[in-house]
């Protein structure tokens, strides 16, 4: 029988609902139980897709191609579990699902109402994604709640994982909530005041927290941690301070430490073997005492939120573990780069285009990745960034001289890159789309598998395969690949089924290491095993760091 940990958010957003939630997954999952988390969006949009990332920060994408919250990134760079479609549900995939059986009149006529039908839907949904009743039912299923105690859009999903509390055995469901105790420099004391107040929020809806995950800039001393105990109604042992420290991967040891997997296990039920989290010390030894440097320009579009791009940061962390190195990213925007200033990447190990849509910056990007080749600078395009490399080395080389996307352009003479009008569907269904389709719906993602050339950069790293996620609408133009490989632009790995561009390189002897893909590496990358691309971007930057000292 699967046993729930949901977890709830006070006082404000942003405190890490989705570390907190991963890094005692990770400790569950150290002490031998099955584990996956689930995370409920009260947004009223379908998914995150068409959101801005600087209003939401990154889209991650599933293996099965869901588009998601950010913070299933953080569950599988936390545990082995890999997150599917039913990890990630919102306020409107509910109401969707529910008019949809409305219409469909499996009500019997009844009215349909918020409680019951809204809340007994979202249950169902939380059970799914638990795998209730299968070959995939896990021991643990940790249910992130998103937004703060007090908001209107989470209502129903607290109401839910109250009823589903209810419903259960005792001992199969527990709460944890996690809250913000600010300093107050003025006072010279941390404030437990909104902490209060928050679970009193939280206890008026009916949900009483079994632990406290109190955040603040510093470790909580042992007599405000009473306090908050006693006007929380919450055992002293079970208010856990969470402090800010230098990297994520520190907090599942700070929480084993103050004991919260054992008042969890306690309180569910569950026998289990000690926690065994050497790989998290060795990480964090690893992270502490690298022996290189190497400083990367990250070229992009979105720079003024860093989670837009949370996976790719982490990626690059990962693979400077694998090397023992720390990297250090300068987020350069792409709208100011210009022919006056772009000879600043001089002065990088290495450069990298990551994804985006949208015209806006392009022509800065195109400008990093010409400057990156002629300059024999490593240079590593991810999506986006890999067609700008494909468009700038069409203009520069192939004699294209208005190469262009129809994204940017859609009038160009010379479309290296387009919005393809046919597309085979995850289910083997042909996806027709053409420029005025719905955005959320016509794009090639989550995981697919290429062929790789021999001989070249991608199979010295992938071998004969390469399968990664993807999350894009607009391809290489097959028309136009016969010129660009005459002009030396290597093809290194085309899809299997639809025979689509999915790598490019340039040939070692022209270029030290020069990259583009048209798939999202990042989405897999783990802080213990990291990623082979990244590995050898970074490689390929300590040797032109090296060449260079």
């Amino acid at each position: 029988m699967t046993k729930y940990v949901f977890v709830t958010g006070g006082v404000v957003s942003s405190l890490g609902k989705g570390i907190s939630s991963a890094s005692l997954a990770a400790i569950l999952e150290s002490r031998g139980l099955k584990v996956t988390l689930i995370k409920l969006d009260p947004y009223i949009n379908v998914d995150p897709g068409t959101m801005s990332p600087f209003q939401h920060g990154e889209v991650f994408v599933t293996e099965d191609g869901a588009e998601t919250d950010l913070d299933l990134g953080h569950y599988e760079r936390f545990i082995t579990t890999r997150m599917r479609r039913v990890n990630n549900f919102t306020t409107g995939q509910i109401y969707d699902s529910v008019l949809r059986k409305e219409r469909r009149g499996e009500y019997l006529g009844k009215t349909v109402q918020v409680i019951p039908h809204i809340t007994n839907e979202i249950q169902d949904f939380i059970r799914r994604g638990a795998g209730e009743g299968t070959a995939d039912a896990v021991d643990v299923a940790m249910v992130e709640i998103g937004g703060t105690v007090g908001d209107i859009e989470s209502l129903p999903f607290l109401e839910a994982a109250r009823q589903m509390s209810l419903r259960m055995k005792r001992g199969d469901c527990a709460f944890v909530h996690l809250t913000l105790v600010p300093y107050i420099p003025a006072a010279g004391e941390l404030k437990t005041k909104p902490t209060q107040h928050s679970v009193q929020k939280l206890r008026e809806i009916g949900i009483s927290p079994d632990a406290l995950l109190c955040r603040a800039d510093r470790p909580i001393p042992d007599d405000e941690r009473a306090k908050i105990s006693m006007f929380s109604n919450v055992r002293e042992d079970a208010v856990i301070s969470v402090w800010d420290v230098d990297t994520i991967y520190k907090i599942p040891q700070m929480l084993h430490q103050q004991h919260l997997d054992d008042i969890l296990c306690d309180k569910l039920g569950i026998t289990a073997p000690p926690a065994n989290l050497k790989v998290w010390d060795d990480l964090v030894q690893a992270l502490e005492h690298p022996t290189h440097t190497v400083r990367i320009a990250m070229v992009g579009k979105y720079v003024d939120l860093s989670d837009s791009y949370k996976s790719l940061n982490e990626a690059l962390r990962h693979a400077g573990i694998k090397t023992g190195s720390r990297v250090e990213i300068t987020y350069l925007d792409s709208e100011t780069l210009e022919p006056a200033n772009i000879a600043q990447l001089e002065a990088y190990d290495a450069v990298l285009v990551p994804g985006g849509f949208g015209k806006r910056g392009i022509e800065g990007k195109i400008l990093a990745a010409q400057y990156a080749r002629e300059h024999r600078i490593p240079y590593l395009g991810i999506c986006l960034g890999m067609q700008v490399a494909t468009i700038e080395f069409a203009r520069h080389v192939a004699g294209l001289p208005q190469a262009n996307s129809t994204e940017f352009d859609p009038d160009t003479p010379q479309p290296v890159i387009a919005l393809i009008d046919e597309w085979l569907d995850r289910d083997g269904s042909v996806q027709k789309r053409h420029a005025g389709s719905d955005l959320g719906g016509t794009m090639r993602l989550g995981a697919q598998s290429s062929d790789v050339k021999p001989g070249t950069i991608a199979h010295s790293i992938y071998g004969n395969v390469v399968t990664e996620r993807h999350r894009h609408r607009y391809e290489a133009n097959e028309h136009y690949l016969a010129a660009l490989q005459k002009a030396g632009l290597v093809i290194s790995a085309i899809t299997q089924r639809e025979h689509l561009t999915e790598m490019v390189e340039l040939p070692q002897a022209v270029h030290p290491w020069f990259v583009g893909v048209q798939f999202h590496p990042e989405f897999k990358s783990t802080p213990w095993g990291g990623h082979p691309l990244f590995t050898a971007f970074v490689q390929a930057a300590l040797q032109r760091h090296a060449a260079r000292a």
